[in-house]
């Protein structure tokens, strides 16, 4: 009976829309607050923001037309060397002297360059076709540098021509001067060869190096200049290293990849 008189009374009295009526207490309106202005720039970030990343790859500071290996021609003893490490030579110029059975006969470099690795040496025996020297192909040592990295073959499609590279040069302590800073101008179109990345660089180890994980694809980046550096580069740093940074210098480059959206909207 005491139910049934409460369920008559409630049934017999108005609603009561005057009372107050409480939704949320104070630190629950604070946290709701928060909550919606996290959402609202979490949608605004995902409708307007990007995502940038970055490839790292291994390579070379070298010159744009790379180097060859110098091959003799001829068998026999060297009796005189004729040329330095790092000197610049005309093409046809002299660069060891060989005793053969015919006689004394000189070994010439084929194309103009600087000489960057001497093999043979006086006494050194040598046969027809062992490899004595590497030339770098360059006119004039004036010439800007360029890096060579060696990206994996599937990633080459992911790098824009103009792309930003920030170069740790390995011979450059990073911490103290920064990196080097570049652009990319040339993306290949196939992937290389271990005997293709040695025919340029005139060295076996490095391409057998740049290919140990599968054929690469190489990414040619021009050095960004400044007058006001010694070495002659832009650096992340003010002025860079106090010295100038020389070809054959192994380096890791980071590729700034192209800028993505986080979200892609599929409108109907």
């Amino acid at each position: 009976m005491q139910f049934r008189q409460k369920a008559l009374s409630k049934l017999q009295s108005p609603e009561e829309f005057d009372l107050p009526v409480r939704f949320a207490r104070p630190r629950g309106r604070l946290v709701l607050a928060v909550t919606l202005a996290v959402m609202a720039a979490a949608t605004y970030w995902a409708c307007t923001g990007t995502v940038s990343s970055k490839l790292s790859a291994p390579g070379l500071l070298t010159r744009a037309e790379g180097s060859y290996v110098l091959q003799a021609p001829i068998a026999g003893q060297v009796t005189g060397v004729l040329a330095e490490e790092g000197r610049l030579l005309t093409a046809g110029a002299p660069l060891l002297n060989v005793r053969t059975e015919q006689g004394e006969r000189p070994v010439r470099v084929v194309t103009g360059g600087r000489l960057t690795t001497l093999v043979a040496k006086v006494g050194s025996v040598i046969a027809v076709g062992d490899d004595v020297a590497t030339v770098e192909r360059v006119k004039d040592p004036a010439d800007p540098l360029v890096a060579v990295l060696y990206v994996p073959g599937g990633s080459g499609s992911a790098i824009a021509v103009g792309a930003a590279v920030d170069l740790n040069v390995r011979s450059v302590p990073q911490q103290r001067f920064g990196t080097l800073r570049g652009r990319v101008t040339e993306v290949g179109r196939a992937p290389l060869t271990r005997a293709q990345i040695g025919g340029f660089l005139g060295d076996g180890g490095l391409a057998e190096e740049f290919s140990r994980h599968g054929s690469p694809v190489a990414v040619v980046v021009r050095l960004e200049r400044s007058a006001s550096t010694p070495s002659g580069y832009r650096w992340s740093s003010a002025d860079g290293p106090p010295y100038a940074v020389d070809s054959r210098t192994p380096v890791i480059g980071a590729v700034h990849l192209a800028a993505q959206r986080p979200v892609d909207w599929l409108l109907p």
